[in-house]
C-alpha cells in the first residue's frame, strides 16, 4: 500500500510539473525559438512645412514612464479584460518605454521647430512629461487589436505652469492572430499616436 500511494504521490507531483512548464520532456531542441521585435516608427520621414515659421523652443523630454506590468522586453496580450499574459517566445529588443522616449525624440527633431533635449539637467523652456498607460495586444477575439494609450503632460519651465493635457488612444488591428502580426500593429499604433502628438505640441506655442 505504501508504495502504491508513492508512486501515485509522483504521478500527480509530475502532471503538476507539467502543467506549470517546470518540467522539460523530450528534445529542447524542438522549443520555439525566442524571437525579437524591433518596435518601429513607420511615420513620415520627412519634416513637415509650416506656412509661417514657428520660433524654436528648447524641449526636455523626459524618459517616458511605464507601469511595472508593462516594463518588460515580453510582448503583453490580454484573453479577457481584467486580464494580463505575456508572450513566452516574443519579445522586444528594447522595452517599450525606452524606446518610445527614443522614437519620440527622434520624431520631433524631423519634424523641426525644437530643439530637443533629454536631460533633466539641461536649461529648457518646456518640459514633455509622459506615461505608457496601457500597450498590449488585445486578444478578447481573433485576431484582435494593439491597445496603447499614453498620457501627456506639458509644462512651461520658467513659469512653472501645465500648458496642456491629454491622453492619447489607439486601436490598431492586427491581420493575423500571431506575435509578429501584433509587434507589426504595435509599430503602427506607435507612428499614429505620433501623428497626434506631434501637432498637439505644436499648438500650444
Amino acid at each position: 500500500m505504501k508504495l502504491a500511494f508513492v508512486r501515485t504521490g509522483l504521478t500527480l507531483l509530475a502532471a503538476s510539473m507539467l502543467l506549470g512548464g517546470c518540467l522539460n520532456l523530450g528534445d529542447a531542441s524542438k522549443a520555439p525559438a525566442v524571437v525579437y521585435y524591433v518596435l518601429r516608427d513607420t511615420g513620415p520621414a520627412a519634416p513637415v512645412s509650416a506656412a509661417v515659421p514657428l520660433p524654436v523652443a528648447t524641449l526636455r523630454v523626459l524618459d517616458t514612464t511605464t507601469g511595472n506590468f508593462y516594463d518588460t522586453e515580453k510582448l503583453v496580450f490580454s484573453r479577457s479584460p481584467d486580464t494580463r499574459g505575456l508572450y513566452q517566445y516574443a519579445r522586444w529588443t528594447e522595452r517599450p518605454g525606452k524606446r518610445f522616449t527614443e522614437l519620440m525624440r527622434a520624431r520631433l527633431e524631423r519634424q523641426g521647430g525644437w530643439n530637443v533635449s533629454g536631460g533633466a539637467s539641461v536649461p529648457a523652456d518646456w518640459q514633455l512629461d509622459t506615461e505608457l498607460v496601457e500597450f498590449y495586444h488585445d486578444a478578447t477575439s481573433e485576431p484582435g487589436q494593439v491597445r496603447l494609450v499614453l498620457r501627456a503632460a506639458v509644462i512651461d519651465i520658467r513659469q512653472r505652469t501645465v500648458l496642456g493635457q491629454r491622453v492619447f488612444e489607439q486601436q490598431v488591428p492586427l491581420e493575423r492572430y500571431d506575435a509578429a502580426a501584433a509587434a507589426q500593429a504595435s509599430s503602427l499604433a506607435v507612428s499614429r499616436l505620433l501623428d497626434e502628438l506631434t501637432p498637439w505640441l505644436a499648438s500650444l506655442k
